[in-house]
């Protein structure tokens, strides 16, 4: 018997949700059984989502909504700053979700979610992609055997193009807070956040309690409260350094990927695309793509069969805390305008940062901050680690 779902948020990156519910109702295990939306999606647009009239059922009140609709799962794709409220209603009302990422906008809220959950006792899963990848745990195996020698360090990168538009299309868009409300929409906590929790994976160190120090330096080049590049590097408790270096000014787009580095050698983990390159001393590359576990299929199937969840909020604590250390240390740098050019894009200019595809990527190489590698706009990091 399938089990009823409804989504809160089908336009924007809810449309790829939409998508993964119509893909999984040809085969059975779930029915799209409502919507919420503050405007109810079109005729037209429910057509373009494989869904004729009169569709599922549309709310903008979206306690209302699980009600009526005796929903098992609700999705939600919804502000950052509303996922706290929103899984909180579906929990009180015995609704199991699929949370998209990040799990809330500061580290008090994560506690009230974990609270609220533990206390109506339903389930939760947070939208990390990434984390269903079977690549993960063959890449944990891989460092485990030695088969690249000692661990040197995990470096990640990412790469990418938005335009001025991007950072328009929503009012929550590129804030740290709106109306008096934590929003923390910045390259490292949002877009670019499966890096941070990608790494911190294939480490091992997902828990609040796994981090032990964290640098972190922040810039924009846009003209918004949050951050559009920026570099975090932290120690976990197992010992490991872990440096991230990210942007949404970058010369041209590419697929972000985790570096782990060893002794013997170096693993490559292409993410988004499942893809693994395992490069030894001694020995020729050799290159995998693996097999992925969608992260609302694993929610079905913990729900028919007891199978653990793959990302539990709980294993989003030490992400939870590098967001609380965003939120709370230092507003991101400014950059000069002689840092950054702008280029035409696919709706509006695009700022561009001078040289920043390449430190970026020597940064994941080396381990290194970009003031340490010298770029000219970059200032000495923020130590920022709170609670």
């Amino acid at each position: 018997m399938s089990l009823s779902v409804v989504l809160a948020g089908a336009r924007g990156h809810g449309r790829t949700h939409l998508r993964n519910i119509r893909r999984l109702e040809q085969t059975g295990p779930v029915r799209l059984v409502g919507i919420c939306e503050l405007e109810p999606l079109s005729p037209r647009e429910l057509a373009d989502a494989g869904y004729g009239a009169p569709g599922p059922a549309q709310s903008a009140d979206f306690g209302e909504l699980l009600e009526r609709t005796d929903a098992r799962i609700a999705i939600i794709c919804t502000p950052i700053h509303t996922h706290t409220d929103l899984a909180l209603t579906a929990a009180a009302h015995g609704v199991h979700t699929l949370l998209e990422k990040p799990t809330t906008p500061s580290y008090a809220e994560y506690e009230r979610l974990l609270a609220g959950l533990e206390e109506k006792g339903t389930a939760c899963q947070v939208g990390f992609q990434s984390l269903g990848s079977h690549a993960v745990g063959a890449i944990r195996e891989l460092v485990a055997d030695g088969a690249i020698g000692r661990l040197r360090g995990i470096g990640a990168a990412g790469a990418w193009v938005r335009d001025e538009a991007y950072f328009r299309r929503v009012p929550w868009a590129g804030r740290r807070t709106l109306d008096g409300r934590d929003v923390a929409d910045g390259v490292l906590t949002n877009p670019l956040a499966h890096a941070v929790a990608t790494a911190l994976r294939i480490d091992g160190s997902d828990l609040a309690e796994d981090i032990t120090d964290s640098e972190l330096e922040q810039y924009r080049a846009h003209d918004i409260e949050a951050d559009d590049t920026s570099c975090l590097r932290l120690r976990t408790a197992r010992g490991t350094r872990i440096t991230v270096a990210v942007t949404l000014c970058a010369e041209r787009n590419t697929d972000p990927y985790v570096a782990v580095h060893g002794t013997e050698g170096r693993i490559t983990f292409w993410y988004k695309q499942d893809r693994v390159l395992v490069e030894r001393r001694g020995m020729g590359p050799v290159e995998t793509v693996h097999a992925r576990t969608d992260l609302l299929e694993n929610l079905v199937a913990h729900l028919r069969d007891g199978s653990g969840l793959l990302v539990p909020p709980r294993r989003t604590g030490a992400f939870m805390r590098i967001v609380e250390a965003i939120r709370t240390g230092p507003a991101p740098e400014p950059l000069p305008a002689g840092a950054w050019y702008s280029a035409p894009g696919d709706k509006a200019p695009r700022r561009i940062v001078k040289g920043i595809d390449a430190v970026i990527e020597e940064s994941a190489e080396s381990l290194a901050t970009f003031s340490e590698l010298g770029a000219a706009w970059a200032v000495p990091p923020a130590r920022v680690l709170p609670r």
